[in-house]
């Protein structure tokens, strides 16, 4: 046997698992989706492994991909008003759909060498990245009081350059806040223009539509708004598939085309590909089509009840800690919560995570206080009144404790810092006067409790906040050497050549 035996390697990962969120149980709320239904993860499970090695490169190499890949889009475009024209694809999760509806918007016109696009500033960072990647300009536009994007101002960004400006975007909803943007406004600025509009639906597209259906007041948002030319909707998330698959829907084949990338200018196989992966396993489409066929629309119904539900609990239990409020009206399931004063964000974040919730603490930003979020899935339904009690006890805490302060001259020295010019050793520096850096001065020591450390980024600019992550992503990402003892004898060796020399 080659290695070491499976069933080791098996209960070594269970172990490191053990460190991890929990993925089922409705207590984790960011980054997981959670249906409540153990044969549905069950069953994503079992045919995400039996086509993990297939390969989505070539459809016709393996046609049952192209099948799952067609009911899939198929499904969503019956779910979002699509016309009969619309076409789309399904990508490894939002961030790669919304990259592919930028760069097929700057494709659709190769005469311009420095394109631009017009986002509200709630909208989501991937646009950013795409920014990066394919060379848009981003032209971000402040939005109102509501936290709603603004048309008139989005109207106004796109005629300071109209012939530059390729894409318009809106949020159903945005992350921070949880609401959905004018999107028969937005789309009408773009339409009358001849620009394309992109919905970013990876949150909301998959649960708004049964929220309709439920007698919940949706804003128009779909292909039945005149001018919307391309939706993103995630699978991963509401469509409770297993990570990472979502699906990006443009009206019509015309729009999606320059998405597309062909190269013959090789002597290898000619390489076409729809999405910015080539190979990629067929166990996440497969894990997708599975689920969406088990649950089918009925039964996407019934877990949107559940979870607007737990939305509605949740908003309604609100009212009962003064130190907390709404920082937006909810339209869909995500929740951003305020707290006043006397009571620091972090550090509910943190009592939260003592007692068995996650939820995730959003940064100040544009001149807004830091914020508590939730995103609240089906299973969360029926652990409400517990998540309302910790709820309360983690604020009672919070306000007992006091307001997380950062030691002055640790603001000093960020305040001192360049986010152009940062350098290992300033990262070094921060590490040590913050007490992050382990005993043998090569690792970091991360504390169990983040409400300091999140007290000091949010002192930060945003441009600050970047560059000390990334170096702090850099730090995390270092590789463990397999230090086996053919290989130390080597180096001996090597070692013992080179003192002689």
């Amino acid at each position: 046997m080659i290695g070491a035996p499976h069933d080791d390697a098996l209960a070594r990962l269970r172990a490191m698992q053990a460190a991890d969120l929990p993925v089922h149980g409705g207590r984790t709320l960011a980054y997981v989706y959670d249906s409540g239904l153990p044969d549905i993860d069950r069953i994503g499970r079992e045919a995400v492994a039996a086509y993990a090695g297939s390969n989505g490169l070539d459809p016709t190499a393996f046609p049952s991909l192209l099948q799952m890949e067609n009911d899939l889009v198929g499904f969503a475009a019956d779910l979002l008003d699509a016309p009969d024209t619309c076409v789309g694809t399904v990508t490894s999760g939002g961030t790669e759909s919304v990259l592919l509806a930028v760069q097929g918007a700057r494709d659709s016109r190769p005469d311009l060498a420095r394109p631009r696009m017009v986002l509200p500033t709630t909208a989501h960072a991937a646009f950013h990245k795409a920014a990066h990647y394919f060379g848009v300009e981003a032209v971000l536009v402040p939005v109102g009081p509501d936290f709603r994007a603004d048309p008139a101002a989005m109207a106004a960004a796109i005629d300071e350059d109209p012939d530059r400006t390729v894409l318009v975007a809106a949020s159903a909803p945005s992350y921070a806040h949880g609401v959905v943007d004018p999107v028969t406004q937005v789309a009408a600025v773009a339409a009358a223009r001849g620009i394309r509009c992109h919905v970013d639906a990876c949150i909301g597209g998959w649960v708004l539509p049964y929220a309709a259906r439920l007698g919940r007041s949706v804003p128009a948002w779909t292909f039945a708004v005149e001018g919307v030319t391309s939706i993103s909707v995630d699978l991963h998330k509401y469509g409770y598939a297993p990570k990472g698959t979502s699906v990006l829907l443009h009206r019509t084949a015309g729009l999606r085309r320059p998405q597309y990338f062909a190269s013959a200018a090789w002597p290898g196989y000619t390489m076409l590909n729809s999405t910015l992966q080539s190979t990629k396993s067929g166990g996440p489409l497969a894990g997708a089509w599975a689920v969406v066929q088990s649950l089918g629309d009925t039964g996407y119904e019934l877990l949107s009840r559940e979870t607007f539900e737990a939305v509605d609990a949740i908003v309604a239990g609100l009212a009962d800690i003064p130190a907390l409020s709404l920082a937006a009206a909810p339209d869909s399931t995500l929740v951003a919560i305020a707290t006043d004063a006397g009571c620091d964000a972090f550090t509910v974040c943190d009592e939260m995570a003592a007692r068995g919730w996650y939820v995730q603490p959003q940064m100040s930003y544009a001149g807004q206080p830091p914020t508590i979020h939730l995103s609240v899935s089906a299973a969360t339904n029926a652990h409400v009144d517990d998540f309302l009690t910790a709820l309360a006890d983690s604020v009672a805490a919070a306000q007992e404790s006091g307001p997380v302060s950062v030691d002055p001259g640790i603001a000093e020295f960020i305040g001192a810092l360049d986010p152009a010019t940062l350098s290992d050793e300033d990262f070094d520096g921060l590490l040590a006067a913050a007490g992050l850096v382990g005993g043998d001065a090569a690792g970091l020591d991360l504390p169990e409790r983040m409400a300091e450390v999140n007290a000091m980024l949010d002192l930060a600019s945003p441009a600050m906040r970047e560059a000390l992550l990334v170096a702090f992503l850099d730090r995390l990402a270092r590789p463990v050497r397999q230090r086996t003892p053919e290989r130390v004898a080597l180096d001996a060796a090597k070692a013992t050549t080179e003192s002689s020399e």
